[in-house]
């Protein structure tokens, strides 16, 4: 493939790479294509150069280049970005990766954490002081894409998504200033970054609230995938224990030591739990999820509060093939049930899960305006993840996971969840925000008219 570099004011560049502690990547450089790299293997860009940035200050100067020389710029936390937005071909990558310091108060319950920290990095920092926050599924993704979406995970029945336990951030605007965003400061930037995605800046530093868990009851626990199941599992969200996570499942049965093998490969549906009441109800809840129907295989023991986070790890690691849906219900109604009976059979791989998160709990203690995050009358999150090991495959079964979208859409809200959205969701944008479109435009009309962030699901000014 040819590279394509366009052309660069080279002045302007010596300045920014004076202006770096960080490294500056171009095409020709021997770990260009390590840099270009992106988790989705589906996406192959060619930027034409990559900024491995170590502080605020290569943010700025990245920034302010990028802006200046009128490139494109994506900026890349963790690299999961399934539509690819943290690469560009022709444009600037503002790669956060080496920014992974953290800092613990265990007495007021917070950390402080910079932009390139995966969950991985924040559970293992956490955890030293018996403290969690709501942090995604799978360790390697990146804190900020998570965050700035939303931020769905094992714990936000009981602690709300990650935007809302985000006490601050440190953002560097499209003007290139530092500003930092509390309740009190800069708040309208600071409702923005509570899932309105990367339009607004880039966050060098979050702060979160922490909460006092250590150690969970957790793991999968599975069942022939059965509509009768899966409307018990719906009994069991909405009996509203909060400090039960039960993430649903449904797919083929992945080669795992617990599961027998003659289920290996055969449609399933599952129950990923995340107890983290107290231990002496661990038997209660593991004859509850037995009852949702007749068990399978099952693996739900007493473990580290980060360890849940890995569970999905060796099942989706970098370089697979990936294209995503993503739709909310209120409920789960049996239509949706229908749907997932009839499409589950035919996943086409052990790695492509589709994956319901329960957000009702704590996400449904705060208002639908109080965040950029508006989907708080949601009771579940749907992604839908044909994963595959070749390009050819993806692309595929795209017209399955098309198909089982549209089989989902009468039975779900109009919207769905910005981070389980792909590349060909962009006229999703609106119907993601709600009524918070409007001031969405607004404020971004105001701190990037240029719409220099633009390389995400895109409030456009």
């Amino acid at each position: 493939m040819t590279t394509y570099t366009p052309t660069l004011d080279h002045q302007l560049l010596e300045r920014l790479r004076g202006a770096l502690r960080g490294e500056l990547v171009e095409p020709g450089d021997p770990e260009y294509d390590e840099a270009r790299a992106v988790y989705n293997a589906m996406i192959d860009r060619r930027p034409a150069l990559v900024v491995r940035a170590v502080d605020a200050g290569d943010v700025m100067a990245t920034v302010d280049f990028a802006r200046d020389q009128g490139l494109a710029l994506a900026v890349r936390g963790g690299s999961h970005s399934v539509p690819g937005y943290g690469t560009c071909d022709g444009g600037v990558v503002l790669d956060l990766a080496r920014m992974r310091g953290i800092r613990v108060d265990p007495g007021a319950r917070r950390a402080w954490v910079e932009g390139g920290c995966t969950w991985a990095d924040v559970n293992h920092a956490t955890h030293a002081f018996g403290l969690a926050t709501t942090g995604g599924i799978v360790s390697t993704t990146g804190v900020g894409g998570l965050t700035t979406g939303g931020g769905m995970g094992h714990l936000a029945r009981r602690c709300g998504l990650a935007c809302d336990n985000l006490l601050s951030v440190d953002l560097v605007t499209a003007d290139g200033a530092f500003v930092t965003c509390t309740d009190d400061r800069n708040a309208d930037l600071m409702w923005a970054v509570r899932g309105g995605g990367g339009n607004f800046g880039v966050v060098t530093s979050f702060s979160y609230r922490l909460h006092p868990i250590a150690d969970v009851l957790g793991g999968p626990t599975f069942f022939p995938l059965d509509a009768e199941v899966l409307r018990r599992y719906r009994e069991l969200v909405a009996e509203g224990d909060e400090r039960l996570g039960a993430l649903l499942v449904v797919g083929l049965g992945p080669p795992l030591p617990f599961l027998p093998e003659r289920w290996h490969g055969r449609p399933l549906c599952g129950v990923v739990a995340c107890w983290s009441g107290p231990e002496e109800e661990d038997d209660r809840i593991r004859d509850r999820l037995a009852a949702l129907g007749p068990v399978v295989g099952r693996h739900l023991e007493r473990m580290p509060y980060p360890v849940i986070n890995t569970l999905f790890d060796d099942l989706v690691p970098a370089g697979l093939f990936h294209y995503w849906k993503g739709s909310f219900t209120r409920g789960l109604p049996d239509g949706a049930i229908d749907a997932f009976v009839e499409y589950g059979p035919a996943t086409p791989s052990v790695q492509s899960v589709t994956v319901v998160f329960p957000v009702d709990g704590a996400c449904h203690r705060v208002g639908p305006e109080d965040t950029a995050f508006s989907y708080r009358d949601a009771d579940f999150s749907i992604a839908l993840s044909p994963t595959l090991t070749t390009r050819a495959d993806c692309e595929a079964q795209q017209d399955w996971v098309r198909a089982f979208h549209r089989a989902l859409v009468p039975h779900a809200m109009e919207g769905g969840y910005v981070n389980f959205m792909d590349a060909d969701d962009q006229e999703r944008v609106r119907a993601n925000y709600r009524a918070n479109y409007a001031r969405l435009t607004e404020l971004k009309r105001r701190h990037d008219p240029g719409n220099l962030f633009r390389l995400n699901h895109n409030i456009a000014p």
